[in-house]
């Protein structure tokens, strides 16, 4: 039996290594940002750090012993005190552990911690982490898993996970509920504590806005910030290319190879197409079919060109907004770094906005990303690694290093109306962008839905990237066939 389970659980690690570009990640971007599927990119930099490492761990040419020495392995905190492992697949998220250990210590004194931090490329974490699991030995006290791998690994719920609940508590009341949900199991059970919220929002380019349109800066802010519906947003950006009046100009660009545009349909009608725990997956929702019609409608008119290569997050989707082929589009907070790190001459271009809704009143955000980080069962020391964790990532110590160090849009709330945190203008994010991000973020606090990643999520955004968006936004497809296709698909595996 436990033979059979790991072969599935390894088959489905696989699968969805392999669909790491649906929703967002790609050889220059991070290991999380397809949310949808493996989001393999939890959303800045640091997740640059871990698709470098998991590149450099493929090459031929390397035999097992010269690969195994180059895992980077990094030992912090106390050697008097109580040893803890930690596996990874991104090095900065080690490295905050490591800052975190030395904060416990000075705090713990009579409880210290020496803590050794290891990073393995992507796909052979998860599988090892699997394996481990699977066999009763070997997993590490402390692991990151991310969002699309997160439903193998809570296959095991209590049997192979510590529950955070308990842990986790002092935190709930300030944490977003959204992203704790995200990492329960179907027994409803906190199983991971996520890095980041990674909300969605709309980017403007208001300068390039303002140049093409004659007006100030200011008017144009004005403008956006009068945006609700969908179909406001439409017309600014009937206004925007009026004004342009050039060819090879769009207002924004769609996704083909993303997932994310159908997430924020589904998460501003309250729908979620895996189903959740224990349902029925289905494609063919009303949220998604809404957003499809429009997009396609919007390709049709001119409005939105299809994403370079199917998504913003690749080299020729940051190469288009440099050279302002868009103004507009809606990512993750995350995103930001994309901003910072490959296209540092827009400084001072871009406002941060609100997403549209189609109807005045709906949540107008959703969580895309992620990397929840779990103990093992097989820790001797559950309890003390459990209220470290939860401490390291939900504590306003550890939410301030999480935005300093690896900017990420951090879930703990109380720190998002702070003015020593969210307005600290030696913070590049506030330095790059024209107003401040967390001011978005707080005014959308109780307006973030949830979309699930489960084990059908893998099918679903497969079915969707390769073939299903491509049909509809490329090939004009109606919207209703191709989905009662894409449905078919799932079924078969459901």
């Amino acid at each position: 039996m436990k033979k059979k389970v790991l072969a599935t659980l390894l088959s489905v690690a696989m699968v969805s290594t392999v669909l790491a570009g649906c929703g967002g990640s790609s050889d220059s971007a991070s290991a999380d940002s397809s949310a949808e599927t493996t989001e393999a990119d939890d959303a800045a930099a640091a997740e640059d750090a871990g698709d470098a490492a998991a590149e450099e761990g493929t090459e031929e040419g390397t035999d097992e012993a010269a690969a195994e020495e180059e895992i980077p392995t990094s030992t912090f905190g106390d050697p008097n005190g109580t040893h803890l492992e930690m596996w990874t697949f991104v090095e900065l998220h080690g490295q905050h552990y490591g800052n975190m250990v030395e904060m416990w210590n000075e705090q713990n004194p009579d409880r210290t911690i020496e803590i050794t931090c290891t990073t393995y490329p992507y796909a052979d974490m998860h599988t090892k982490l699997l394996t481990s699991l699977t066999a009763g030995t070997g997993a590490p006290d402390i692991c990151d898993v991310e969002i699309g791998q997160f439903p193998n690994v809570v296959a095991g719920e209590s049997t192979w996970l510590v529950p955070m609940n308990e842990y986790a508590a002092p935190y709930l009341d300030t944490m977003v509920q959204a992203r704790m949900d995200v990492y329960a199991g179907a027994d409803g059970n906190y199983y991971g504590i996520p890095y980041h919220v990674g909300a969605t929002v709309m980017y403007y380019n208001a300068a390039a806005m303002a140049e093409a349109m004659g007006i100030s800066q200011e008017d144009v802010i004005a403008k956006i910030d009068a945006v609700v519906t969908w179909d406001d947003y439409a017309a600014l950006g009937q206004e925007y290319l009026d004004a342009v009046a050039t060819d090879g100009k769009y207002w924004t660009s769609v996704d083909t190879a993303g997932c994310d545009w159908q997430w924020i349909a589904m998460a501003e009608y309250g729908e979620d197409w895996t189903g959740g725990f224990g349902g029925t997956a289905n494609v063919q929702l009303d949220s998604v079919k809404k957003m499809l019609t429009m997009e396609q409608e919007w390709v049709n008119s001119g409005l939105a060109e299809v994403s370079p290569d199917g998504h913003v997050d690749l080299e020729a989707g940051f190469q288009n907004i440099l050279d302002h082929n868009i103004v507009s589009f809606p990512k993750a907070m995350w995103y930001m770094s994309r901003f910072t790190n490959y296209m540092p001459e827009e400084s001072g271009n871009w406002y941060i906005a609100k997403c549209p809704v189609f109807e005045a009143g709906q949540k107008c955000s959703v969580g895309i990303g992620g990397t929840g980080t779990v103990v093992t069962q097989q820790s001797a020391n559950q309890e003390l690694a459990a209220e470290f964790l939860a401490w390291a990532k939900m504590s306003e110590e550890g939410e301030q290093l999480i935005w300093d160090n690896l900017g990420f849009d951090v879930c703990n709330t109380v720190l998002w109306n702070d003015d020593a945190f969210a307005h600290d203008d030696s913070n590049q994010y506030n330095q790059f962008f024209i107003n401040y991000p967390y001011d978005v973020l707080y005014s959308i606090k109780d307006d973030i839905g949830t979309v699930y990643t489960t084990a059908i999520s893998p099918t679903i955004n497969e079915q969707m990237c390769n073939v299903t968006l491509n049909d509809i936004l490329e090939n004009g497809m109606d919207v209703d066939e191709a989905l009662q296709a894409a449905q078919d698909v799932v079924d078969l595996e459901q």
